[in-house]
Formats: structure tokens, C-alpha cells, sequence
């Protein structure tokens, strides 16, 4: 049974007269006839009454009439519903991000990719590098924002932002009226940093940039969101070298200075899995990629 058996049939149950049906389908009455013959096989019953007097639904026939209208609706549907998923303009994108890209734009890229396009069920999941790789692998994301270049095979990355580091001090430390620090004054403090494990490459910038400097840093606490780091730093519990946009964070009792070592930026990319292709991804990364 195919689409225009059921098309065929509803025109036919309206005029109930061949001649009429096939003009109205702009053909002949014979192709019409054996399109209706192997609609009722498929369906393993008369539909229509067929003599002299003229053509009339079985009761079979009439009951298929309402049936067969709710499928072809439905195919409609889903038609429209996969050329809309298949132009981006609706459909689901589950999004993963660091907390540092709530300064970085994501809230704005977030707003304007949704009222351009408020047919697709766009979702924010706030989660470490590492865990929106392995949801990224496992299907449970679409999208992701992270601070690593090394990732598995199957993975495509675009650099989204290069920004410098800064030293973030308590507001009350004997640093913190300096114009500028140098890592190696940095040397005896407590430091709070972005857990090594759920962001490996960014931990180990910071290391190697202070070992350069002739020291290893005292890792005092390890926290899971750029927010705790700031925070902690706050509370006078240590110093810490964080990305640039956590200066807009507006945590109380910090002051961020910059470093007067060169050093490496802090980088970060949008990554997703390269199959399959998802069309609301390409549009959200367009509105990404115009705002950078």
C-alpha cells in the first residue's frame, strides 16, 4: 500500500464516480481503476461497490475513509517536520559548556540562535571538559565548549576564542596593588586550581608556566567550576591563574592582574562528533562563529 493508493482512494470516496475522480487526479480512468484494485488486495477487502448504478463505499470503505485521511495528514507532518529538521529551523540541540563561557558570550550566541529559531528545543548542560568529551562520544551531546586540543578520533574542534590569562589574587593580599605579578613572586603561595582531571590540558599549562619559572606550584584545592576558583580566591584561600573573562564574574574580596611572563593563551573550542550531521548544530555554530 502506498501514499497515492490512500490519495487516490479519498478522491474516488468523494466523487464516487470514476470518470470525475480521474479528472480530478489529471489522469485516465484505467490506471486509476488497477491503483484502486491493488489498494483493496493490500488491504484484503472491497472498498467500493461497483455496478450500473454507480460507485458506493463498502461499510469497509467508509470505515478506511477516515483512517486513510489520518495517515496522509500525518505523512504531511512528518514530511514538513523533516524538511524543517533537515533546514535547521527545528528539531533538538543539547548543548554542554564550561562555566567560563557564561563570560565569554554563550548566553547571548544561546538568545540569539533561539529567537531566530525558536522550532528548535535547544538545552545548556554545564559540565567539565573531560565529561562533555565522553557525553560527546556516548550521543548525550551535540555540542560542546571545552579547553583541550588533544581529543579522540571522531571528534571535530573550532577554535572559538584565544584569551590571555590573569593572576587572581584575594582583594586583601600584599600583591594585589601591583600593576602587574610575575609567576615567580608567586612561588611560596596556596594555590586554587581547575581540577586536573576534568580539565587536563588547561591544569597543565598553568604547571608548566610556573615551572618555567623555577618553581612547582603548592596545589592547595582542586575544584570542578571556574566560579569555586574565583570564589575560594575570595575567601583568602589561596591565589589562582584563571582566563581572562572570569574579571566579569564580580566576585567579592578578588582583584585580577595581569602576568608579566609571557605565557601561553587560554583557548577555547567548540567540538562535536563528526557523524552525524546535524543541521540545528551548523546553525548555532554560525551564529558562534559570526560573533568571534
Amino acid at each position: 500500500m502506498k501514499l497515492r493508493h490512500l490519495r487516490y482512494f479519498l478522491v474516488l470516496a468523494d466523487e464516487l464516480h470514476f470518470g470525475r475522480a480521474a479528472a480530478r487526479l489529471a489522469m485516465t480512468q484505467p490506471p486509476l481503476s488497477l491503483n484502486i484494485r491493488q489498494l483493496e488486495e493490500a488491504v484484503g477487502t472491497q472498498l467500493f461497490e461497483r455496478d450500473s448504478k454507480g460507485v458506493r463505499l463498502t461499510a469497509a470503505g467508509a470505515a478506511f475513509r477516515g483512517k486513510a485521511q489520518d495517515l496522509l495528514v500525518q505523512a504531511d507532518e512528518a514530511r514538513a517536520l523533516a524538511r524543517s529538521i533537515g533546514a535547521g529551523a527545528a528539531g533538538s540541540l543539547r548543548i554542554g559548556f564550561i562555566g567560563s563561557m557564561l563570560f565569554r558570550g554563550l548566553p547571548q550566541w544561546f538568545g540569539e540562535f533561539q529567537a531566530r529559531h525558536p522550532g528548535i528545543a535547544a538545552t545548556l548542560r554545564e559540565l567539565s571538559t573531560q565529561e562533555q568529551v565522553d557525553a560527546l562520544m556516548h550521543d548525550e551531546l551535540d555540542l560542546g565548549f571545552i579547553q583541550m586540543q588533544q581529543l579522540p578520533p571522531g571528534l571535530q574542534t573550532e577554535r572559538v576564542h584565544t584569551e590571555r590569562f590573569l593572576c587572581c589574587l584575594p582583594a586583601s593580599h600584599a600583591l594585589a596593588r601591583r600593576r602587574s605579578i610575575s609567576l615567580s613572586w608567586l612561588r611560596d603561595e596556596p594555590f586554587v586550581l581547575f581540577s586536573r582531571k576534568a580539565a587536563p590540558d588547561h591544569y597543565a599549562r598553568i604547571i608548566e608556566s610556573c615551572t618555567s619559572q623555577g618553581f612547582a606550584p603548592q596545589v592547595r584545592h582542586e575544584v570542578r567550576h571556574w566560579l569555586s576558583v574565583v570564589s575560594l580566591v575570595g575567601q583568602g584561600m589561596g591565589v589562582s591563574i584563571v582566563p581572562a573573562p572570569l574579571a566579569q564574574a564580580g566576585i567579592a574580596g578578588t582583584v585580577f592582574k595581569p602576568i608579566a611572563e609571557a605565557m601561553a593563551p587560554s583557548e577555547v573550542f567548540a567540538v562535536w562528533k563528526s557523524r552525524p550531521e546535524l543541521p540545528a548544530r551548523s546553525v548555532f555554530l554560525d551564529v558562534v562563529l559570526r560573533a568571534n
